[in-house]
């Protein structure tokens, strides 16, 4: 256990989320994904887990820690709804309150088509699978920078 480090981080998310540079993408997925077909093609090349909690809980720790890209451009993708793209599920919904919370103020998701996601995913840091049961539980995150202090 570690101070000020959210317990739901665990050894293996924490390594990567540091190894991680600017503008490098991670992926976070619900139980459906094919986390470990699509994480072979990822830096880290194997799924890493965070299964007993959900897409918004494993965000919210995530966030703790992780700067988002700037709020110039759009730095979380969310999987959209087949067949109706501007259709936010409640898991969606959820994530944007972390989002929001984490940020400081209102920072929307961008919709990415089902099969464009699995492609981009290929291209990832990493993936990082959650218990989320509910569909459309799929994310991605840009990282950002931390800015000097003085």
């Amino acid at each position: 256990m570690l101070k000020n480090i959210d317990p739901a981080l665990n050894a293996d998310v924490l390594h990567a989320l540091r190894a991680m540079g600017h503008a490098d993408r991670l992926v976070i997925t619900d139980t459906n994904f094919p986390s470990d077909s699509i994480a072979q093609h990822t830096v880290v090349g194997q799924v890493l887990r965070m299964e007993n909690i959900s897409a918004a809980r494993a965000i919210k720790a995530i966030l703790s820690v992780l700067p988002l890209d700037t709020p110039i451009q759009p730095s979380v993708g969310r999987m959209e709804v087949m067949g109706a793209p501007e259709q936010i599920e409640p898991v969606q919904a959820e994530v944007q309150k972390e989002i929001d919370a984490a940020e400081g103020t209102s920072a929307p998701m961008y919709g990415i088509e089902r099969f464009a996601f699995y492609e981009q995913a290929k291209d990832a840091y990493c993936v990082i699978t959650t218990g989320e049961t509910r569909f459309y539980g799929c994310f991605i995150l840009t990282k950002g920078v931390i800015a000097p202090t003085a």
